[in-house]
């Protein structure tokens, strides 16, 4: 089908074509092709085709059709996003470059929407009328549309930025345990961010390999007044007063020097906008309860030596989101208003507060030391089963088990080797040592006056320990086990001052209750001595010993009512000793010549 333009002339001098004369003539030939049943006709020249005459960002893609258009856009501007862009920033009014820097369009997420840029440009098929028209008349220049990651733009610009004077400052508002601190915002010099958005988008589009940019003076984008507004309608309101959260009937009441890391005032729109660390928040929280399961009621030494009660913590489960919204809406509410529940689920302890209160642990009701020579391996040792049976809370009728508490002495549980009794010798094995920690412990028991359910003596006596009134152990089978027999609860307080070259060890063992005992102890004279004898060995393990003798001893334990003189019942305790042998070490005897070596 063929279009032409119409010529006519007139008068003695002709008549020039009106302007618009040439549209005029293709409207009137669309209108005659459509009403001389033209209109299927017309539908299929244009198709999905961009409008003739179309230029997009100066790539002529008229009268393409839409794939094609996209891949003539894909060929201009793909290959684009590889190529370096030449970025040089100077001070405004200088003369000379001050930053030169490459920037990859790919870096900065510069690119052609390619099917958007072509829809925009009028391409798609339709049987509208209006299509056909815009097919044949709309075409003209048309911009590509651009995407670009402003957050690497502008991680990019300020990184050109670098240098050039003194980038300008926000105004911020910050929380301390002391209260609101702000600092004051401050102008500057930057790269203009729209400009060089621009600048390096309309190079990329014209295939330009260089740009300039200028510094320019920048304010701030929170300024003196949005500094004021803030203090006056959050920061100041929200650090005036505690706030209490409510869980179930738990009340968790925060005050401003423990929230104020939970709150912070960020730049939003060029004004601060209160934000809550919902994470901070609820670590504050479970400072007052537990998450999840609950934690009891218990008792421990405090710094000043004295008994302390650690309330009960009910187990809750909360929605931390929810808790932060309700947190950060009491925050500017007045005094006597700063009070609202968070949606929860609350597990009470099994052991409450009043539950550890009516255990009455309240004096010191026993205390023990005992002394050793100094070596590494003991320091070790009682050391570790120190800390492990440090802190144990018995309450009535509950037993302490010293293995049960302090576990088998391996290297994993921070033991090392030292020496122990087996067979009536010294050896070495892991643990050595710990029978100090159960003698001392014995000894305070004793004179709390808990009830006795097993304990066994050292097989011969060392003369470190109170005669008869001691104990060892050894796992799994020789324990140190009591009972707390009383209608009060005992907490043990255990430590060790470590032995020095120049200084011998120290280990302390307190009880801890209401006093309900007074106790004595009473040794009789040693009876039935045994004299050692006299071994040799050649076995690698020996350990030389000199021997004393065995004998046999009783300790009484007498009991008085504490504050009366009256005795109420004694306890015998027997011990038999065996002499410690006296242990020679010698070397094997040589194999008789022609023997068979031992070691094959």
């Amino acid at each position: 089908m063929t279009f032409w333009d119409s010529d006519t002339s007139g008068g003695a001098g002709g008549k020039s074509e009106r302007p618009g004369g040439k549209v005029v003539v293709v409207v009137i030939v669309l209108l005659v092709l459509l009403a001389g049943g033209g209109y299927a006709a017309a539908h299929a020249v244009a198709g999905d085709k961009v409008p003739t005459g179309t230029t997009i960002s100066g790539v002529d893609v008229g009268g393409l059709t839409r794939a094609a258009a996209i891949e003539e856009l894909d060929r201009t501007f793909g290959p684009r996003a590889d190529a370096p862009i030449t970025v040089s920033v100077g001070r405004q009014g200088a003369t000379g470059k001050v930053n030169d820097a490459e920037v990859q369009p790919g870096d900065i997420g510069l690119a052609i929407d390619l099917e958007a840029s072509v829809d925009a440009a009028g391409a798609g098929d339709s049987w509208s009328p209006a299509r056909q028209w815009d097919y044949f008349t709309g075409g003209g220049k048309v911009d590509a549309v651009v995407d670009v990651d402003e957050e690497l733009l502008d991680e990019k610009l300020t990184e050109l930025s670098e240098g050039l004077g003194t980038p300008p400052r926000d105004g911020t508002v910050t929380f301390t345990a002391d209260g609101v601190q702000t600092t004051q915002p401050q102008a500057g010099q930057a790269v203009d961010r729209d400009k060089a958005r621009a600048a390096i988008t309309d190079a990329f589009l014209s295939g330009e390999t260089s740009v300039e940019l200028e510094v320019a003076p920048a304010q701030p984008e929170i300024d003196a007044a949005d500094v004021a507004e803030a203090l006056d309608s959050f920061a100041n309101p929200a650090m005036a007063n505690a706030v209490t959260l409510q869980f179930g009937e738990n009340d968790v009441k925060l005050t401003p020097a423990k929230f104020a890391p939970v709150l912070s005032m960020k730049p939003e729109n060029g004004e601060l906008v209160p934000s809550v660390d919902a994470a901070t928040l609820t670590e504050l929280v479970k400072g007052a309860t537990a998450s999840g399961a609950p934690v009891d009621a218990t008792v421990k030494i405090s710094k000043k030596g004295k008994p302390k009660i650690v309330p009960a913590k009910p187990g809750v489960t909360f929605d931390s989101g929810e808790a932060a919204q309700v947190f950060l809406g009491l925050l500017t509410q007045p005094e006597g208003s700063r009070t609202a529940p968070v949606t929860a689920q609350v597990t009470d302890a099994a052991f409450t507060t009043k539950d550890a209160e009516e255990l009455k642990i309240v004096e010191k009701v026993s205390e023990f030391s005992t002394y050793y020579p100094h070596a590494d391996y003991r320091n070790t040792n009682i050391g570790r089963a120190a800390e492990l049976i440090d802190g144990t809370l018995l309450k009535p009728g509950e037993e302490f088990s010293l293995n049960g508490i302090v576990g088998e002495r391996t290297a994993e549980n921070g033991f090392t080797e030292g020496y122990i009794i087996s067979n009536g010798i010294l050896k070495k094995d892991l643990g050595g040592g710990v029978s100090q920690m159960a003698t001392t412990t014995f000894n305070a028991m004793f004179f709390a006056g808990l009830k006795d359910i097993q304990h066994k003596p050292h097989s011969f006596y060392i003369d470190r320990y109170p005669v008869g009134r001691e104990a060892t152990v050894a796992w799994p089978t020789v324990d140190l086990r009591f009972q707390n027999d009383t209608e009060y609860g005992v907490l043990i307080h255990a430590w060790v001052v470590p032995s020095t070259w120049s200084r011998q060890g120290k280990v302390t063992v307190q009880m801890w209750s209401t006093k309900k005992w007074d106790i004595d102890s009473s040794t009789s004279a040693r009876y039935a001595q045994v004299p050692p004898k006299v071994r040799t060995l050649t076995t690698p393990d020996c350990e030389p010993n000199t021997g004393w003798s065995g004998f046999q001893v009783d300790v009484t334990r007498t009991f008085r009512k504490h504050g009366d003189s009256a005795v109420d019942h004694t306890e015998k305790f027997h011990t038999v000793y065996t002499p410690a042998d006296t242990v020679k070490c010698e070397k094997p005897a040589p194999a008789p010549a022609g023997s068979p070596d031992p070691g094959e």
